[in-house]
């Protein structure tokens, strides 16, 4: 890795998986820092407040979670500011083997990548690769 990611945002409400994929994040030492939010409304809430810092370089989303799922949440992020959302990486991160699910995430302007819970380390190099190439060695 030439250049860390500044941020990694993690959306989910499951702790566990939170612990786990921020270890692995950490362990692989591509990120400068990761932050979790629990749901969807929280997530909006803590880009919006932290409008002066940098937005993430990767989002890994949840789609069911409470009090705003990852479908509504990407619905309500187009409508932030293009400085918010401008280069955002978006990767579904879920449990769901439902082909529905990857289709639908596939027709959304600002899907990126989908993936099956749990991240391991060679599905977040593959997502680095893939999406920030300038950065990986």
């Amino acid at each position: 890795m030439t250049q860390k990611l500044n941020k990694i945002l993690l959306v989910d409400d499951n702790e566990a998986d939170n612990y786990l994929h921020k270890l692995i994040i950490s362990e692989a030492e591509v990120a400068e820092s990761v932050v979790d939010q629990p749901d969807g409304k929280a997530a909006l809430e803590y880009l919006e407040k932290g409008a002066d810092q940098l937005p993430p370089d990767l989002i890994f989303l949840d789609i069911n979670m409470p009090r705003m799922n990852g479908w509504e949440f990407l619905e309500a992020y187009a409508q932030l500011p293009d400085e918010l959302q401008s280069a955002v990486v978006i990767v579904m991160l879920t449990t769901s083997v439902f082909s529905k699910d990857r289709e639908r995430a596939e027709r959304l302007p600002n899907f990126s990548g989908f993936l099956n819970k749990p991240l391991t380390e060679e599905d977040l190099l593959k997502v680095i690769q893939q999406h920030f190439p300038e950065r990986f060695d």
